[in-house]
């Protein structure tokens, strides 16, 4: 039996899995990320450290899986999107950390460029806001340093999202290289025309050197050297991490729709070969590519989802384990008691994108106990889901399902909630980390032993489906009650 690598390099840690020939996971191994904030709204990581842990999770993996590394027949690659690495060309060493999606230290760049009046030609180029989430700003922040624009003027830097720096280092430094998935949330990349734009790179002084060439999500993309593990294993597949989840969860049609709950919360609506814009602050992205056929999608993200239950769970001490905040919820029947959390840690993402906005708690009585904050915290991710697929719906699209996944999509409880504060059916997987999976199909495709999306569909499995039964009184009003929490948080 032949097993694929599927390296899953997340925000808060680095994880390898090994799949088998039926999109099984038989050996798993992870390592801890943390990250570091040096200021306020700074949010950086070693880049050497998240390689380390990458290459160190995938060895645990393939020893848990007690397989030989000749058995693995292609390495699948999957990423946090939007951070930023910039490395030397000749010692592949990072010049600086890497700046996290999260940072918000290029705010003021973002508000110039809405001044010079670049939003909406931005928006038509690359389907994304103005805000700094996305790589570019984080790029021409680090380009303003003399030093660093002078090595990258002289052709001696090589920059790139996670994907990228993982390809360079696993091949030693022979590939340059992403995909189109992690290429179109640059905010550089021309999503009409699937390339570098002249003009963003231009207005941003990024040389073309710096740039990594764009690929099918489904390409052969080098061979990963053996000192790595033990033999040349060729990397056949590369997706940013929600575009992984979505071909996870088998939404290959138009209108499937999936949402993961990690670090932040990404809600991806398939929408064909049709790009599909959103006026209600969405964005439009690339889903995949495959044989130079682009697939487009629609997008919402929300940057604090289980970050959120870490803040109870770390900070607060409300929490010993985050799956106990499922234990409060059923405590106060959900009844916060006019509690209410809005967790803009980081600003507030689609629809709002407010970057300097902040955590906020409202409602507080004498009544009020780590029970409602804690429930109040469970459901602030429900509504800004909800949020979500109103602006999706007012882009043209309705969904009827929402397929979830991530780690807390593991609590019944919010996942009912779920159902019930957007009124339509919550479908979760037997297997809840379809990113990983996703890596894992897009490597089984690019070795040819998955012939087709079709038969990669045939490997989801539901566990639960989750049907609303709030009333639309009770959901009308609870929704109006966290929009008036949300306006005092901006």
């Amino acid at each position: 039996m032949r097993y694929v690598l599927a390296i899953d390099q997340g925000t808060s840690s680095s994880r390898g899995v090994v799949y088998d020939e039926e999109l099984n996971p038989v050996g798993m191994g992870q390592r801890p990320l943390p990250s570091e904030f040096p200021q306020d709204g700074w949010v950086e990581q070693d880049a050497n450290l998240l390689w380390q842990t990458a290459i160190d999770s995938c060895r645990e993996a393939i020893a848990d899986a007690k397989i030989q590394s000749h058995q693995l027949a292609a390495i699948g690659i999957t990423n946090q999107r939007e951070t930023s690495i910039v490395w030397d060309a000749i010692t592949s060493e990072p010049i600086c950390n890497a700046i996290v999606w999260q940072d918000r230290r290029t705010t003021e760049m973002c508000a110039r460029l809405k001044s010079d009046g670049l939003e909406e030609h931005i928006f038509e180029t690359t389907g994304l806001v103005v805000d700094p989430y996305f790589s570019s700003t984080k790029l021409a922040w680090l380009l303003e340093n003399p030093r660093v624009w002078k090595l990258a003027d002289e052709g001696k830097l090589r920059w790139g999202t996670v994907d990228s720096f993982l390809l360079w280092r696993l091949t030693n430094g022979r590939v340059h290289a992403t995909d189109a998935t992690n290429a179109s949330r640059t905010q550089l990349y021309d999503i009409n025309l699937n390339e570098w734009s002249t003009e963003l790179s231009a207005y941003f002084r990024v040389p073309k050197s710096v740039l990594p060439t764009v690929m099918d999500s489904t390409s052969t993309f080098g061979i990963a050297d053996k000192e790595w593990f033990g033999r040349e294993i060729p990397i056949l597949g590369v997706a940013g991490d929600q575009q992984a989840a979505l071909v996870g969860q088998s939404c290959f049609e138009s209108g499937m729709a999936k949402a993961t709950y990690g670090t932040g919360c990404f809600l991806i609506a398939n929408t064909g070969q049709e790009r599909r814009d959103s006026k209600n602050g969405l964005l439009t992205t690339i889903a995949y590519r495959l044989d130079d056929i682009t697939t487009y999608g629609i997008e919402g993200s929300i940057f604090n989802a289980g970050t959120a239950i870490q803040w109870l769970r770390d900070r607060l001490r409300f929490v010993g384990n985050s799956s106990d905040s499922e234990a409060s919820a059923r405590k106060t029947g959900g009844n916060t008691k006019g509690v209410y959390v809005v967790p803009a840690f980081t600003g507030l993402g689609a629809p709002h994108w407010v970057p300097d906005a902040r955590g906020l708690i409202c409602g507080l009585t004498l009544d009020s106990g780590i029970d409602e904050i804690v429930t109040a915290t469970l459901k602030s991710v429900g509504f800004q889901t909800s949020d979500l697929l109103e602006a999706i719906a007012g882009a043209g699209l309705s969904l009827t399902r929402l397929r979830v996944d991530g780690g807390m999509s593991q609590n019944a409880w919010f996942c009912q909630f779920l159902s019930d504060v957007t009124g339509i059916q919550v479908d979760r997987p037997k297997n809840v980390e379809t990113t990983s999976a996703g890596a894992a199909v897009l490597a089984w495709l690019g070795s040819g032993h998955i012939s087709s999306l079709a038969q990669a569909a045939q490997n989801w499995q539901l566990d639960s489906s989750f049907k609303p039964l709030m009333s639309g009184v009770e959901r009308k009003d609870e929704i109006s009650r966290w929009h008036a929490a949300v306006r005092r948080a901006m």
